[in-house]
């Protein structure tokens, strides 16, 4: 055979694959050519359009002026061209410009007009009389179908609608206050009230539990007795665990002590997962309400994590971002987690009430990522 003979493979044109370069360690690349979608009507079209229905009105012109002249029939023709000329460059605006409220009040008095128009030009090709104006009724409920259009879409700038509009801003503004306000009050009780169980209730248990186990032991020649002092105390004991939960639950004293870092670290050691905790130093402390929430929302969240997730271990991220509070509790668990379960309804309430947003991402073998945003609102 002739070297210099093409081979099968030198005539015939096959894709190829972009190679690497010498070298170059990485793979061959396709390259695969962006998705096709409904292509934009091209620019020359409705140029063309006009240029054929002109076409056409002139050919019947000189089929008329051919054969004779008389009545201009051919007005009928340059109306029939024309109709969908206009139709065509109002389909070209409505496909070019942005979607807007005016934009759609612009195509509605564009069709307006457009109708308007034919019904004049049938009037005057049809009527000699001056006083039968019978288009008068169907443009005069078009006219009014726009300024309705107009008037819905422009209302807010009439005197009435902007005083309308202040007082919804002024009412929104007060109801904003006073909410902030009813928080600030109630995060400050239920402090109030920890401190009270902490230093009333609790210390009285805690010196009874103390005063019983001194009775137990002079009533050790006592067997009976004792029994019933131990059984006491050990009742003592239990309520003052109880009482030391239900304080933290209200508001745990290393969130009003040390602030909310130091509050979920102590969550992280206590959760009975392996917890990873980066807390970034906030340059200033949130409002109590806020600090509160945010707490609730890493410990309702372990929770899941321990209750769900089967020992996963979980990574707790809080950080400060455009004056924004950030929480993110991530788990390794088997993921699947109803978003709109009981808790996290609950939770997600607690958060909307301050303003902030809560987002539930959880995908079956891929894990749980609790994020929540609060406005620090210093």
């Amino acid at each position: 055979m002739d070297a210099d003979a093409p081979t099968p493979t030198d005539t015939l044109a096959l894709p190829t694959l972009d190679a690497p370069a010498h070298g170059d360690g990485g793979s061959a690349r396709l390259d695969v050519p962006p998705p096709v979608g409904p292509a934009p009507p091209p620019a020359n079209a409705l140029p063309l359009h006009v240029a054929l229905s002109a076409l056409a009105g002139l050919v019947t012109t000189i089929i008329w002026a051919i054969t004779g002249g008389g009545y201009y029939w051919p007005a009928w023709v340059w109306l029939g061209v024309a109709i969908p000329v206009a139709v065509h460059a109002i389909i070209r605006f409505g496909l070019s410009a942005p979607a807007s409220a005016r934009h759609g009040l612009a195509l509605h008095c564009m069709v307006t007009g457009l109708i308007g128009g034919i019904l004049l030009i049938v009037w005057g090709f049809t009527t000699n009389d001056v006083h039968s104006f019978w288009p008068l009724w169907p443009l005069l409920i078009l006219g009014v179908a726009v300024a309705v259009h107009a008037l819905v879409i422009y209302a807010d700038r009439l005197p009435g609608g902007r005083r309308r509009e202040a007082q919804l801003e002024e009412r929104v503004g007060e109801l904003t206050r006073t909410r902030q306000g009813a928080l600030d009050v109630q995060a400050a009780e239920l402090r109030r009230i920890e401190r009270d169980l902490h230093d009333g209730a609790q210390a009285r248990l805690v010196a009874l539990s103390l005063l019983l186990g001194r009775t137990e032991e002079r009533l050790s020649d006592r067997p009976e007795e004792a029994e019933l002092v131990r059984r006491a105390r050990v009742e003592a004991s239990a309520a003052i665990g109880e009482l030391r939960d239900l304080a933290r639950g209200i508001a745990p004293p290393v969130l009003a002590d040390r602030g909310l870092a130091a509050a979920v670290e102590a969550l992280g050691r206590r959760a009975v997962t392996p917890v990873t905790v980066d807390a970034e130093q906030l340059d200033q402390r949130p409002l109590p309400v806020v600090e509160t929430a945010a707490y609730f929302v890493v410990a309702e969240a372990l929770t899941n994590v321990a209750k769900h997730a089967a020992g996963a271990p979980a990574q707790i991220r809080l950080s400060e971002q455009d004056g924004r509070l950030i929480i993110e509790v991530a788990d390794e668990g088997p993921g699947g987690a109803v978003a709109d379960g009981g808790g996290l309804t609950g939770l997600r309430h607690r958060v909307e009430a301050l303003d902030g947003t809560l987002t539930v991402t959880s995908v079956k073998g891929s894990g749980t990522t609790i994020h929540a945003e609060f406005p620090c609102g210093r």
